[in-house]
C-alpha cells in the first residue's frame, strides 16, 4: 500500500513540474518589448550627425529606436533628425536652458522622459556629454552605467576595452534599464536621408542647475571636424617644437584635405591645442586614412586610433610600437620626409 501511494505521489509531482515548466519566449516577441531611447546632441540649433552613432547601436539592440534632443530650437532639430534611418520617433524638448549639455538639470529631463516612455535601453554618446550625463541618469535610475561600449552581442550582453584597449571585456546587465554609452567610431550612423520618424514633444520637469555656464573658448578651424574626419594627419613628440609641428604638419594636411590630430606627449610639451589630443584621455577617430609622424604608438594612443582603416606611420625608429599596427610604414627622418611627401601631395 505505501509502494502504491508512492508510485501515485510521483506522478502527481510528474505532472505538476510539467504543468510549472517556463514559458519559452520567442526572440520575435522580445524584440517587440525591447525600446531604446536615443541621446542626441545639438550646437546651436544644428544636429550633431556623429551622435546619430547611437541610433546605429540601438538598432543592433533591436526593437523600436526613439532619439531624444533637447535644448533652443530643438523642434528643427528634431525635424532633422527625423529624416535619419532607423528612428520611429523623435521626442524633443524646447527650453534654452538644456542648449549647454549642463548634466545638473540634463540628467531629471532625461530620467522623466525615459520613465514616461517606459524605455529598456538609453544610449548616449562617448563623449564629454555622455560620460558627465549618464552616471547621473543611472544614479537617478538605480541602474549601473556601461560605459564606451565597442560591441553589441545581444539586447544585455556588451563588449568594451579596458586597460587602455589591451583587454576587451564581455560584460552581461541583468538591469531592467540599461544605461550605456557608446564609442562613435564603432557604430556607424545611419544615413541622415531617406527617414519618417514621427515627431512629438517631451516631457519638461524644468529643474534649475546649480551649475553656470560663463563661457567658451573653442579652436576654431577651416579643416574637418577632427572626430569625424575622413582623413587625419597626426604629429607627436618626434616634431621637437611647436615651430616644427606648425611647420610641418597643417601643410602635409592641406594637401591631403585632412584634419590635424596630436599625440598627448605633443600636447602636453605644447605643441598643438588640446583639442586636437588622439587616445585615451582624447578622442576617438576611426577615418580611413590615419597618417602620423613622430608618434613612438604608445597604448594609450592606439587605444584612440586603432579602428582606422589604413594607418600609416613615419618614424626613425624601425622598433617604435607604431609600425606593429600600421599598414604602411616608412622608416626616416620625419624632417626630410614629411616635406617630400606633402610636395609630391602638392604636385598630383
Amino acid at each position: 500500500m505505501f509502494a502504491v501511494a508512492r508510485q501515485s505521489a510521483l506522478r502527481q509531482a510528474r505532472t505538476q513540474l510539467r504543468i510549472s515548466q517556463p514559458t519559452i519566449v520567442h526572440q520575435s516577441a522580445l524584440a517587440r518589448l525591447l525600446s531604446t531611447l536615443a541621446v542626441l546632441e545639438q550646437r546651436d540649433g544644428k544636429l550633431s550627425v556623429p551622435s546619430l552613432s547611437t541610433v546605429a547601436a540601438g538598432q543592433k539592440l533591436g526593437g523600436s529606436v526613439t532619439a531624444f534632443v533637447a535644448g533652443g530650437g530643438a523642434k528643427a532639430v528634431a525635424d532633422e533628425a527625423a529624416k535619419a534611418e532607423g528612428i520611429e520617433k523623435v521626442v524633443y524638448v524646447e527650453n534654452g536652458a538644456y542648449d549647454r549639455g549642463l548634466p545638473e538639470n540634463w540628467a531629471p529631463l532625461l530620467v522623466e522622459n525615459i520613465k514616461k516612455g517606459g524605455f529598456t535601453h538609453v544610449v548616449a554618446p562617448h563623449g564629454a556629454f555622455g560620460k558627465s550625463l549618464m552616471p547621473r541618469v543611472a544614479a537617478l535610475l538605480d541602474t549601473q552605467q556601461i560605459s564606451d561600449v565597442t560591441g553589441i552581442e545581444s539586447e544585455d550582453t556588451f563588449v568594451r576595452p579596458i586597460y587602455a584597449g589591451n583587454a576587451i571585456l564581455t560584460v552581461q546587465s541583468t538591469d531592467s534599464t540599461k544605461v550605456l554609452t557608446v564609442r562613435g567610431t564603432a557604430f556607424a550612423a545611419p544615413k541622415t536621408e531617406g527617414g519618417s520618424a514621427a515627431v512629438e514633444e517631451g516631457v519638461d520637469p524644468n529643474v534649475e542647475s546649480p551649475t553656470e555656464w560663463v563661457s567658451e573658448d573653442l579652436a576654431k578651424s577651416d579643416r574637418p571636424d577632427l572626430a569625424s574626419a575622413e582623413k587625419v594627419v597626426s604629429g607627436g613628440r618626434g616634431l621637437k617644437s611647436k615651430e616644427e609641428f606648425d611647420r610641418l604638419m597643417p601643410p602635409l594636411a592641406d594637401a591631403l584635405g585632412a584634419a590635424i590630430g596630436a599625440s598627448r606627449a605633443a600636447v602636453d610639451s605644447g605643441f598643438a591645442d588640446n583639442s586636437l589630443q588622439v587616445g585615451q584621455t582624447g578622442k576617438n577617430v576611426a577615418p580611413q586614412l590615419y597618417l602620423c609622424a613622430g608618434i613612438s604608438g604608445a597604448i594609450q594612443h592606439l587605444a584612440g586610433m586603432k579602428d582606422s582603416k589604413v594607418i600609416a606611420a613615419i618614424n626613425k625608429d624601425p622598433e617604435a610600437p607604431i609600425f606593429q599596427v600600421a599598414d604602411v610604414g616608412l622608416v626616416g627622418d620625419l624632417f626630410q620626409k614629411v616635406p617630400e611627401l606633402t610636395e609630391k601631395l602638392q604636385k598630383q
